[in-house]
């Protein structure tokens, strides 16, 4: 399940970000991928005193958005990373690695995002394609949206042919691993919200009872 979040930068935020953005120190993307030869792109210096600004920013802005919180059960998120690609730059399809170095214990990818930083009137190419099996769907959101997946699918970005594409990314380990599991709590959480006070009392207690039990079998400890 994919959920698109159109808001996730407000005004203030995305104009920072943009300026820490164009005032930053970019290094070729293979580094943190070095074997990969599908990826061709650029990405801000984590030593660059603008890289710990813009993350906090887009990590903040991402834990107070309620729908992300709500799909994502959030139990670490990476130091969401900017990311550029100039015409002709792409990411092939590829997986996202499963564990990622963070701090004292590596991070397990249950949950990709990408926030969109460009104005999609400003590049050309550049959608972030998601393949499942024999089709596949293609994200190029606004300036400040994000969009977040399962990390296990293969996806891409397909080549820019002009402009300047400017991203953020981030991997989440969720609270809830399993994505199946994931997605029944947030469906049911959903129908509790927006259904639960058009039910009777008992009823609502038993949606409840549900949802909370099956996060406590599901789940995994903070």
């Amino acid at each position: 399940m994919f959920l698109e979040l159109p808001e996730v930068l407000n005004v203030e935020e995305l104009a920072r970000v943009r300026q820490l953005a164009g005032q930053a120190r970019y290094q070729d993307g293979k580094v943190s991928n070095p074997h990969s030869s599908a990826k061709n792109n650029l990405q801000i210096d984590p030593t660059d005193a603008a890289h710990a600004e813009a993350s906090r920013i887009m990590a903040a802005a991402l834990m107070r958005c309620g729908p992300f919180r709500d799909y994502a059960f959030p139990r670490i998120m990476a130091p969401p990373l900017l990311a550029k690609y100039a015409p002709g730059m792409t990411y092939g399809v590829h997986a996202d690695s499963a564990f990622m170095p963070l701090g004292s214990r590596p991070l397990r990818s249950d949950i990709s995002c990408t926030i969109f930083i460009a104005d999609p009137s400003t590049y050309e190419g550049g959608e972030l394609t998601v393949h499942l099996g024999t089709r596949s769907v293609a994200f190029k959101g606004g300036a400040g949206a994000a969009v977040v997946y399962p990390s296990h699918t293969l996806h891409e970005v397909k080549p820019v042919a002009s402009g300047e594409r400017l991203v953020a990314i981030t991997f989440i380990e969720s609270l809830i691993p399993d994505p199946a599991h994931r997605d029944l709590l947030y469906q049911l959480n959903e129908v509790s919200a927006l259904e639960g006070f058009n039910m009777s009392w008992e009823n609502r207690t038993r949606l409840q009872y549900v949802c909370s039990n099956l996060r406590r079998i599901w789940g995994e400890h903070e």
